[in-house]
């Protein structure tokens, strides 16, 4: 299996084992597997926006991404906003929001 493949793979069972526990606003790939550009110990960059975040839902995604890169044999990175912190806060302008609107994947 392509290794593109297997990371949409696993990043769509992360998305569908988030949703579990809470409705997304948006979930990409992003990062140097997103782009096709990986090497074997690069991380898979993910993407969750939420209506709104606290420290329990950060928590549970996060258990759950390391759960699924467990068995996978992949760190998951996921970085977490609300929908303010994408649309109204500063950080809607910085780099990493901007790099994530240009080359993040939906999965």
């Amino acid at each position: 299996m392509a290794p593109q493949v297997k990371d949409m793979l696993i990043a769509r069972e992360l998305k569908e084992r988030v949703l579990r526990i809470a409705p997304l606003v948006d979930f990409r790939v992003f990062g140097s597997r997103a782009r096709g550009n990986a090497d074997e110990y690069s991380d898979l960059d993910v993407f969750l926006e939420f209506e709104s975040v606290d420290s329990e839902l950060e928590e549970r995604v996060s258990d759950i991404a390391w759960e699924i890169g467990l068995e996978n044999h992949l760190v998951i990175s996921p970085l977490i906003f609300s929908r303010y912190e994408i649309e109204v806060s500063p950080l809607r302008i910085s780099q990493i929001v901007k790099a994530i609107e240009a080359e993040g994947v939906p999965a």
